[in-house]
């Protein structure tokens, strides 16, 4: 006689109810975590796409700026060539 001659139906049906709620509770984590893991892709991406945005936006930032300095110059050099 080994220990499970004496297992009785109730106790295998209980044993089963508790392994399928452990199984379900273990994909709704793992669903969690993928979720999780998922948004912090997509924000890393989003991210990285927004400084490769702020740097480009600077870079015409400090060309326009640039360029209006030197119409600037320019004008003033004619204006004192002019005179």
């Amino acid at each position: 006689m080994n220990a499970f001659d004496e297992v009785d139906d109730e106790e295998l049906e209980s044993y089963s109810e508790w392994t399928f709620a452990a199984l379900l509770f273990y994909a709704l984590k793992e669903s969690a975590a993928s979720e999780q893991s998922a948004r912090m892709a997509a924000m890393d991406n989003a991210t990285k796409n927004a400084e490769d945005m702020i740097r480009k936006l600077t870079l015409l930032f400090n060309r326009t700026r640039q360029a209006v300095i030197t119409r600037e110059l320019i004008e003033i050099i004619s204006g004192a060539a002019a005179l």
